[in-house]
């Protein structure tokens, strides 16, 4: 009834019991995985992809996050380009820019993202995007992200990964043609934005997902996020649209298949 449409399940906090984790997924009726191809940085962004390949219920993206940004050479990106052409490959990303922590400098953030838009273009790949605004009034990473969109990306698909924007920028998300997809944060008390962003997002534009190992929901907050606990995201951000969990699983999970051209299991 689910799909967990952005993990990150190939690093080391899931090393000692992966298994487990996988069969807690099914067990709680998610039915597809999609695995965040960034690794540690460019050398290791195919962990996903490698990972994937042992599923036939799993897929995977590649690419180079926005921290990683700086460690990115020419010969990095040729070789995610052809790792990209592998059919369990369905999207380029995650990456955007990310001025809260700025692990890389922002203007190489911006080159490096956009010539990996140039080359989810040239494969026909959507992209999946991190967008994280600073902490001070020094740059608004959004602004800068549309201005790149528009700029290289028109017209073509994208998902906003784990949408933490402002209303007006979800609106601005869904004018161009984007998927925004909600994680377990849409439960925290202090995300009322968030919570905006959800309910005015319609249901055939929406996507769900736990961004595992990361932002586990109330009342798992803190704890280490796994994709079982999308159905409880799910479950809460359903009661704030005013629908069933089982209505809002069904429409995610039929986004998902449409939007990423994945053709359903039957498991």
């Amino acid at each position: 009834m689910f799909v967990d449409s952005h993990c990150h399940l190939d690093g080391p906090r899931f090393a000692e019991d992966r298994e487990a984790v996988i069969l807690n997924a099914c067990n709680a009726g998610v039915e597809h995985l999609l695995l965040i191809g960034n690794g540690d940085g460019p050398d290791t962004a195919d962990q996903a992809l490698q990972l994937a390949k042992q599923y036939d219920w799993m897929h995977a993206t590649i690419g180079v996050h926005p921290h990683e940004a700086k460690l990115a050479t020419a010969e990095n990106l040729q070789k995610l380009a052809e790792q990209a052409r592998d059919p369990k490959v369905v999207a380029w990303g995650e990456i955007g820019l990310d001025y809260w922590y700025d692990h890389s400098p922002r203007d190489v953030q911006q080159r490096v993202f956009v010539e990996q838009l140039e080359l989810a273009k040239h494969l026909d790949l959507p992209i999946v995007i991190h967008c994280r605004p600073s902490q001070k009034s020094d740059g608004d990473a959004w602004e800068d992200l549309f201005a790149l969109l528009t700029a290289h990306w028109v017209g073509r698909r994208g998902v906003m990964h784990c949408f933490t924007g402002t209303i007006e920028q979800a609106r601005q998300s869904l004018d161009i043609g984007f998927l925004l997809s909600f994680a377990g944060n849409v439960t925290f008390p202090k995300a009322q934005n968030i919570r905006d962003a959800a309910v005015l997002c319609p249901l055939d534009a929406m996507l769900i997902e736990t961004d595992s190992p990361y932002l586990a929901p109330v009342p798992h907050r803190g704890k280490r996020n796994e994709p079982a606990f999308v159905a409880e995201t799910a479950a809460y951000i359903a009661q704030l649209k005013g629908a069933g969990a089982e209505e809002l699983g069904r429409a995610t999970t039929s986004n998902f298949y449409r939007f990423f051209g994945i053709q359903k299991q039957n498991l």
